[in-house]
Order: C-alpha cells, then structure tokens, then sequence
C-alpha cells in the first residue's frame, strides 16, 4: 500500500510546497486535507502550470491552485472497478476515502500498468556550429561537448529515454559524422535513432521538414541539443494533449532589470520615475511538441526558423500554447552557461 502521506499538504501550505511534493515523490500527485484528513483538493503537474501561467507566485496558497472537485472511490470499491474508472476518465491516481471525505488511501495507475512507453517520435536538434562557444566547438560539435562523462546530447536522449521514449530523429549538419559515429542506430540504448541531415543549414526549425516519413502519425517532441533541465517529459505530453492545439511551447519567466531609472511622461512632463524596474517575460526554452499536421505544412520547404514557423501558426489560428517550466534548466548557448551547466548537474 502506498504511503499517502507523504504526499499530504495542509490548507495553510504554499505552492512552493506543493512543488516540493510533486519534485520529491515520483507520483505526480498531491493532497491537501484537513485536519482529520478530510480531503479538500488535489494539485497535479498541470495545476502548478495553469497557475504560473496566471502569474500566482510561490507563496500562493494551495487552495487557490488545487483541484477542489477531485475524482475519488469509497473504501468498498474494489480493486478491479477502481482501475476500471480510472482507465475510462484518463487518471493516472485516485484517492479513496471513507464516508466522511477522509483519505485512506491511493490507487495509482502505475501499479496496474506500469512501465508505460511513448511511440511519439523525439527530435533532437545537433545541426548548429556553435559559435559562440569556440575554442571549445573548434573540433567537437557543441551536443557532444562532454557533461560529466557523457556529452550533452547523450543525457538528453536518456533523459527521454527514462520518461518512455524510443523513437528518435536527430538533426545534424556541422560535424555531422561524429554525432552518427556517437549515437549509431540507438541500440546501445535500446531505441531506435534515425537521422535528418541538413546538407546546407536551414535554421532553427527547418529540420522538420526533413523528418522521415516513416514516423507514427503521433505528436513529435521537439528538443533542442544544448539544453539541460529536469522538465517532466510525460507532464508536458499529457499537457499538450489536454491543449488540443498543433504545437506546445516549453516557456521560462526570465527577469531582467533596467540598469537605470525608468521615466513614465505625459507629454513633457515627467509622470513617474521608477529605480531600476524588473520586467518578468515568458521566454521559449527550446522544447516543444509539434502535430503532425502542422509539420507536414512545412515538408521540403527549406530553411525556417521555429519562431517564424510557430507564427504560422498562431496566424492560422491552429492553436499554440505554453507549458511553464518550474524545474531546472539551463541554455548552453556561450561558456559561461556552459560552466553553469555544469554546476547545475554536479559535474
């Protein structure tokens, strides 16, 4: 019987608490009860989304960010018809509870079927030069610059790899033999790993139109191959699906303070003067999962850039959302971020 408890949060807790649950227990889940534990709300991955998206910060109640109404069984419901209604309402947890609201225990999908695999396609994204980090690029691609004892791109594709992945397409072009000469056809890590090679660069998402055509009609997770983070690759699949849009954008808040004072006019005249102002954004964090349709648009096209290509997009009125991402992550775009990188795994 799984320990409920573990993932229990009082009505007094914050987000940041409720992040903390969810980072530490691997069950993507978290209750919030009372003081006879009567069950009040449950808060998911999806619930901590929906409330950065809506700019609530961590101190924010988790009875402001909780599913109130969650979906629950009695203690005489068997085991059988438990995973019957999970199945049928897509839930992955179901708290059970006796006659007064009160928890006794949780049913977890995983323990009826566990070991779930993804046939969604990865692409993973290692044609760039890397400019900006020479001398260190000079004779290495940048994904294969070493991490730890790993390059870049490997602990990436494991990452994937761990949340179910197995059918991969990397895009390369500078150095391109040694990436294939690295990853091979993917069995040492037992997948499958197909290539898109650029023969001239064609931007940041040109590759796309060059996926093979053999792929599962199925939504394609789009990595970038200079990036590490903790984001949970199954969160933002579901998430995405939930959407019903052609294409998900992994955004991160990013800070950024005017070095000066600000001047707010009204005409001439000075109206307001604010010292050194800090502007939050939602900034693109190089993952993304992308439709099949909406790639099949832009096949053969030649050289596209994802900012462009997700403007099509919005203009055609497809549908683009955006999945915050709270975990950790680091861009390795110059060396300073490389060392950060670094830091940031232990390495």
């Amino acid at each position: 019987m799984f320990d409920w408890t573990r993932i229990r949060l009082s009505a007094g807790d914050t987000m940041q608490a409720a992040i903390e649950v969810l980072d530490r227990e691997a069950v993507k889940i978290a209750l919030v009860v009372d003081d006879t534990d009567r069950l009040l709300g449950t808060i998911t991955d999806g619930d901590i989304r929906r409330a950065l998206l809506k700019r609530l910060g961590m101190d924010t109640c988790v009875m402001q960010v909780m599913n109130a109404n969650p979906v629950s069984a009695g203690t005489d419901a068997s085991r059988g018809a438990v995973f019957l209604q999970m199945r049928r309402r897509n839930l992955l947890h179901m708290p059970i509870v006796d006659g007064a609201s009160r928890m006794v225990d949780m049913k977890m999908l995983q323990d009826h079927l566990f070991g779930e695999k993804f046939a969604n396609p990865v692409l993973l994204m290692a044609g760039g030069f890397g400019k900006r980090l020479r001398p260190l690029t000079d004779n290495i691609p940048k994904p294969l610059l070493p991490m730890g004892d790993k390059p870049i791109l490997e602990v990436i594709l494991e990452q994937c790899v761990a949340a179910g992945f197995y059918n991969f397409v990397i895009s390369t072009h500078y150095k391109a033999e040694m990436v294939r000469e690295h990853f091979r056809d993917g069995s040492r890590w037992g997948v499958n790993v197909q290539y898109a090679h650029e023969t001239t660069p064609l931007g940041t998402a040109g590759a796309l139109g060059l996926l093979p055509e053999n792929l599962p009609e199925l939504p394609i997770l789009v990595v970038n191959g200079d990036l590490v983070t903790t984001v949970d690759l199954d969160c933002l699949l579901n998430f995405h699906t939930e959407q019903g849009g052609v294409a998900t954008v992994c955004v991160k808040e990013y800070d950024y303070q005017v070095p000066f004072g600000v001047i707010e006019s009204d005409g001439s005249r000075v109206a307001a003067i604010t010292e050194k102002p800090t502007f939050k954004y939602f900034v693109s964090a190089g993952m993304y999962v992308l439709e099949p349709q909406a790639i099949a648009a832009v096949r053969n096209r030649g050289y596209l850039d994802m900012p462009d290509f997700l403007a099509e997009c919005i203009a055609d009125q497809k549908g683009v959302s955006m999945f915050p991402i709270h975990e950790k992550w680091q861009d390795i775009g110059r060396i300073n971020e490389y060392e950060d990188a670094l830091k940031l795994t232990g390495t």
